[in-house]
């Protein structure tokens, strides 16, 4: 029996058994022995959600074990691994293969079935979440059984099971479509936020993948543009003393003080939020997509994230820069701004919609309810969804309004696992 406790510091599990599969067979094993004794069990992979989606009630299985890629075909781009493969080590082991994932989200801490599960994104008017880069997966259900999942066989279960929420069972393994490695041309530069919202779709359009970091109580936003590039064009990566200080000091470091310093003095903080905005300085670069792709962050949040129709994401900008602005709130995080293309994945944020996402955030030790609160009321305008490892309050009576395949979803989750020994309190609150 041990303590389990996520990232944030959000979510909390004690005195619950923990297994450490190390093999398919072991997992199929344990999930069936855990059913027939009426247990609830959990796979849990990073814990780097901070809903409780992974949170065990009995029983938790951790995936450590379950973390290798298992084979690569380098003409296919074709990519199986273990369920509990962290992106940070599935990237270095398909730059070994010269392959690449088309698309990452903006950390790699956390496990690729976890990242899944939850609808991990990253950003990209043409492309989708991680999820939609998945062609086949092995599902270990209720009974013990593993359904091997794709587009051609247990269609209905793949379609359910790319973003499951850990709901349907325990995914062992997932093949991935990569692509061959490729070099991103990265430029960050602040803006004006009104030209950034004035020209949003054409910054979105124009470029393979981009996203803006607005600083509340500023006029300010930093802009990212990342772009293949050409032929014959080689890396220049940033160097390591500018890195050191752009990525670790001032985004870690000086960034931790600086909230800090907003806890005991929250009067300063639309100071200091101008202060970092004008610090910003323009660079650009070259690099491994991935490297441009993943950020370290070590300043512990809290995150809620709600996706919109693309055409409504500036109106929440100006509408939540309207609330912050006469709340009297003080809000020393910056807002962040993606795109996604559609999908046909049943619990996809993005599910049939050209969509955006904005992601709201505030230092842990500030707080976050009055603030999270009113960013709910401004989207819910907007039938949007909310990112299913971040958090929200909507319940199974909102969300099926929101997602036109919610039943269908039920009624395969209903019929791998009858008993619903892969629920907990989250899965009851979102799933009924």
């Amino acid at each position: 029996m041990s303590t389990w406790r996520n990232w944030a510091g959000t979510e909390s599990a004690t005195g619950v058994e923990i297994l450490r599969p190390s093999s398919t067979d072991e997992l199929a094993a344990a999930v069936k022995s855990a059913a027939e004794q009426g247990k609830k069990l959990k796979a849990v992979g990073s814990g780097h959600s901070f809903t409780g989606c992974s949170v065990p009630e009995q029983v938790m299985i951790r995936m450590d074990d379950l973390s290798s890629i298992i084979h690569a075909d380098k003409d296919s781009g074709r990519v199986t691994v273990g369920a509990g493969t962290g992106l940070r080590k599935l990237n270095a082991g398909l730059a070994a293969f010269d392959l690449a994932m088309a698309n990452l989200g903006d950390i790699d801490k956390q496990t690729i079935s976890g990242a899944i599960s939850t609808g991990t994104h990253g950003t990209g008017a043409r492309l989708g979440g991680l999820a939609t880069q998945v062609v086949a997966l092995d599902l270990v259900t209720a009974d013990g059984s593993i359904l091997h999942c794709s587009a051609e066989e247990h269609p209905d279960v793949f379609a359910a099971g790319r973003v499951s929420v850990g709901a349907l069972g325990v995914i062992s393994a997932l093949t991935l479509q990569c692509v061959p490695a490729f070099l991103l041309h990265a430029q960050e530069m602040p803006l004006p936020l009104g030209d950034v919202l004035d020209g949003f779709d054409e910054f979105a359009d124009s470029n393979d993948h981009f996203e803006f970091y607005w600083f509340p109580h500023t006029d300010i936003a930093l802009t990212k543009r990342n772009n293949r590039v050409g032929p014959g064009v080689g890396p220049s990566p940033v160097g390591r003393v500018r890195g050191w200080i752009d990525d670790e000091l001032l985004s870690n470091k000086v960034f931790e003080l600086t909230n800090r310093l907003a806890v005991r003095r929250p009067s300063l903080v639309p100071r200091i939020n101008r202060i970092a905005s004008h610090a910003l300085s323009a660079r650009e670069y070259v690099d491994a997509s991935y490297k441009v792709f993943c950020s370290e962050r070590n300043v512990v949040f809290r995150e809620s994230e709600y996706a919109v129709p693309r055409e409504n994401v500036v109106d929440v900008i100006r509408r939540l820069r309207d609330w912050i602005d006469t709340s009297g709130s003080r809000i020393p995080f910056p807002i962040e701004v993606r795109v996604a293309a559609p999908d046909d994945i049943w619990l996809s944020t993005a599910y049939g919609r050209d969509t955006a996402y904005i992601a709201i955030h505030q230092y842990h030790r500030l707080p976050h309810d009055p603030y999270f609160q009113a960013f709910e009321r401004i989207v819910s305008d907007y039938n949007a969804r909310p990112h299913w490892g971040k958090l929200h309050t909507l319940t199974a009576e909102d969300l099926r309004t929101r997602y036109p395949h919610f039943d269908d979803y039920l009624a395969v989750r209903t019929r791998l696992d009858p008993q619903h020994i892969f629920e907990n309190p989250y899965t009851r609150q979102v799933f009924g």
